[in-house]
């Protein structure tokens, strides 16, 4: 299984969107301060996450929720509406 994941900030409430395979994984990395771009603002925790069959489909999906730039649809996505 593949995931698109949204974490949140602890630190600054900003979202992270993602995709991977191995979903707790990336989340210790990112709360470990192991990805570059989001060191600094962790503890992250997660607030959504979408399975896939391939890697391919769960980026796709992926970059489709960051092209929407907009917290408003990743708010909607996340409380279901």
């Amino acid at each position: 299984m593949y995931y698109v994941c949204i974490l949140k900030s602890s630190k600054n409430n900003r979202y992270y969107i993602g995709s991977t395979r191995d979903f707790n994984k990336r989340l210790q990395e990112h709360n470990a301060g192991r990805t570059k771009g989001n060191k600094s603002y962790g503890p992250f925790y997660p607030v959504y996450r979408e399975e896939y069959e391939s890697l391919s489909e769960a980026r796709k999906r992926e970059y489709y929720i960051k092209s929407q730039k907009s917290r408003k649809y990743i708010e909607r996505l996340i409380n279901g509406a």
